[in-house]
């Protein structure tokens, strides 16, 4: 069994936040799949999906970004989920909006979200899908940024790097992470 982890923070107000993005992939991933069978365990809300390609298990930890760790290891302990059948999907600071970049790992680049689950799994061999946000503007903070809504000027280029974010967990599933970094890493979303 593979696992997608969608990284975020629970609740409706931090839904359309852009350090929900994990979020926003995995519940568009379950869209995708008809999947409706969710279910809280293990600190997160879960589903589990079969498909022609194999089993996979959505995750979103409910545990806030800065620990989404403890949910990923009780997850991971509780389904015999090796670190290399994990998909971590999350927002990048360092990636401009409309860019993905997947790793096979690597450190957390000041995510706190990855760091927890770094820290938790003691391993950072985990695949990533980053989605970029791009930097905020002069004067404004990091965290005040991460925990802003997208912009209405943003929604139509986020929608289609939501669904590219998803093509790209699909074919890690099915092809592994060597084919979906060939094919998505130098992608590049733009409005038109």
């Amino acid at each position: 069994m593979k696992a997608v982890v969608g990284l975020g923070n629970p609740g409706d107000r931090y839904a359309g936040n852009r350090h929900n993005l994990g979020f926003m992939v995995v519940d568009r991933l379950a869209a995708n799949w008809k999947a409706r069978d969710w279910h809280s365990s293990h600190q997160a809300l879960m589903c589990r999906i079969s498909l022609p390609e194999g089993e996979i298990l959505l995750v979103k930890p409910q545990t806030y970004m800065n620990n989404s760790g403890t949910a990923v290891k009780k997850i991971a302990d509780s389904f015999g989920i090796k670190p290399a059948d994990l998909l971590v999907v999350y927002d990048d600071l360092d990636l401009e909006v409309g860019q993905l970049r997947l790793r096979r790992k690597g450190s957390a680049a000041g995510h706190k979200g990855v760091a927890s689950v770094i820290s938790c799994l003691g391993t950072d061999e985990f695949h990533r899908l980053r989605i970029g946000i791009g930097r905020p503007p002069a004067g404004v903070e990091v965290v005040d940024y991460v925990l802003e809504d997208f912009p209405d000027d943003q929604w139509e280029i986020m929608e289609k790097v939501i669904a590219s974010a998803c093509h790209a967990a699909f074919i890690w599933m099915k092809d592994g992470i060597d084919e979906a970094m060939t094919r998505f890493n130098g992608l590049r979303l733009q409005r038109i």
